[in-house]
Formats: C-alpha cells, structure tokens, sequence
C-alpha cells in the first residue's frame, strides 16, 4: 500500500545571528572580538592615531581579498592542485569624488605549470567568495541606540 498522505513542507529556519562586540582601547583605537579573536584597528597618523594597526577600512579591503584567496585555495586542494606559487592581487580604483572605491579587481596569478583546463574553474570558485557576494547583494543596514546600563542600578 502507498501512503498517499501529504508531507507537511518543514518550517523554514530562523535566520541566524552573530555578533561583533566593540571595544575602545584609547587614541583612535577600536578593537572588535570576532569568533573569540581580538581584532585591532587604528587609524593612520595622518588621521590622528598612531598606525599602530590597519584601519578598519583597510581591514574591509582585506576580508575581501583573503575571502578570494581562500576560495582560490579550496579550489586547488580540492583537486590536489598546486598551490607553491599561487597569488592574488587586489586593486582598488577610487572614485575621486566619493573617495570609495569605483571597482575592485581581483588579479589571480596560477603557480607555473599550472594545467590550462583549470584556469577558468580558478577564475569562477574566486567568484564565489562570500564577502563579494554579500557586497553585491546590498544587504540592509541599521543603526540603533540601546540605553546604557548603569552599574549602581544593580546593587
């Protein structure tokens, strides 16, 4: 006998959440806690810190381009491909006006001898980096405040 019985469809999943705490070590300092890693950032001299990290920005820049290197470098384990050589290379052309970036290009330079049928493969997993695609997306931003907590209040 064939159960002809319609499967209830499963409810979709909530989406899931992650947050960044911020903290303000002093100067232009702001340090970020990510996956239990303490992040720092500062701003450059010439923008009242002291250089003594990247700026955030910089940090942005470079989630992009370690983002396209680590898809370059899956799709080489993957298919046990050589990797002793294999380099990215991010431009970033500014838009004068805005002063944010007109495009970004992403440079991939394969490791010598590496085999001509993989090169476009190569090409396509770099487009497949999530920071990217999470650019081109245009996700929603907001901003609220929350009230301080007072630390008397408790006592």
């Amino acid at each position: 006998m064939i159960d002809t019985q319609p499967v209830p469809s499963p409810e979709p999943a909530p989406p899931r959440t992650s947050a960044i705490e911020v903290t303000f070590p002093g100067g232009k300092q702001v340090d970020a806690v990510v996956g239990g890693h303490h992040i720092r950032t500062d701003q450059p001299a010439s923008l009242g810190g002291e250089g003594s990290a990247p700026a955030p920005f910089e940090l942005f820049l470079a989630s992009l381009a370690t983002c396209a290197g680590i898809y370059a470098l899956g799709f080489c384990q993957a298919r046990g491909l050589p990797t002793e050589g294999l380099r990215l290379r991010q431009v970033v052309e500014e838009d004068p006006q805005t002063h944010l970036p007109a495009s970004i290009r992403i440079e991939i330079t394969p490791p010598v001898g590496f085999p001509e049928k993989y090169v476009a493969g190569l090409a396509r997993a770099v487009e497949g980096c999530k920071v990217k695609k999470t650019i081109v997306r245009q996700p929603a931003f907001a901003v609220s405040l929350t009230a301080a907590e007072d630390p008397c209040a408790a006592e």
